[in-house]
């Protein structure tokens, strides 16, 4: 089972790059953040024709999380637990079947939180800690089980290409890396990293000061794996080019096999 995540910062800027990528990446499961759309806006006739299943848990103009999947999906569940007064759409998960077993499939787009210190980055520890809580949850449940999407948290500098820049910005600040360890600490396996030990790489390149051209890069879209899963991992990577194309996300999709 091919599985991957991306940011694609907008699902209408991205309805032609987005099959195209389906056709030759071939995912079996994908989580989408920033669709930036209501669920009734999103293109789902484009992408079922492909062959994919499609759930979506979307917010007007900003925010928007989604999974695609060539398998049937159950148990969907849309909201992350522990703030009922929450109302941004960051979190959608659900069951997906693969050749031999199931993976409890989990899409995220976590808060940004700049500026930093203020109201913004308080929501995204906050929202950080419930993170930790679920995923703590998934693992009592012992079964092969992921957490994918857009974390905005660079984990350790060989994830940006100038770390010093990023010290006081949410996504670089010791309290954000802190609270990504805690989640990690549980069990979890940052798939990319245990296949790229000492790699430098990176999935976001700003659309300002040519971040691209100069590959000033920070990596911050990840695929957690549960012990469960993490003991199928064959592979990962990350699909770089993509950022070179036509009207390109500031992201690109990111992936890892599993024997599932």
């Amino acid at each position: 089972m091919k599985i991957a995540t991306w940011n694609v910062n907008g699902i209408k800027a991205r309805i032609h790059a987005l099959p195209d990528w389906l056709q030759a990446a071939a995912p079996d499961a994908l989580a989408l953040q920033e669709i930036k759309t209501l669920d009734e806006g999103f293109p789902r006739a484009e992408i079922e024709a492909l062959g994919y299943h499609v759930e979506t848990f979307g917010q007007k103009s900003f925010n928007g999380v989604a999974i695609l999947s060539k398998k049937p999906v159950t148990q969907v569940v849309r909201g992350l637990p522990g703030d009922p007064e929450d109302e941004q759409a960051r979190w959608i998960e659900a069951t997906i079947s693969g050749e031999r077993g199931e993976l409890r499939f989990c899409a995220l787009y976590l808060p940004n939180g700049d500026p930093s210190p203020g109201p913004k980055y308080d929501y995204k520890l906050a929202w950080m800690e419930r993170l930790r809580a679920r995923a703590a949850d998934l693992l009592r449940e012992e079964r092969p089980a992921a957490l994918l999407g857009d974390f905005n948290v660079i984990p350790q500098d060989l994830d940006a290409a100038h770390p010093e820049d990023w010290r006081e910005s949410a996504l670089g600040r010791p309290e954000s890396r802190a609270a990504f360890r805690r989640v990690l600490n549980q069990g979890w396996l940052d798939s990319w990293r245990a296949v790229h030990p000492r790699e430098p790489e990176y999935s976001y390149w700003d659309f300002q000061r040519r971040a691209w051209e100069k590959n000033d890069g920070i990596r911050i879209d990840h695929i957690l794996l549960s012990p469960q899963a993490a003991d199928k991992l064959r592979g990962a990577g990350i699909d770089r080019d993509l950022r070179d194309g036509v009207k390109p996300s500031d992201h690109v999709p990111v992936w890892a096999y599993l024997a599932l």
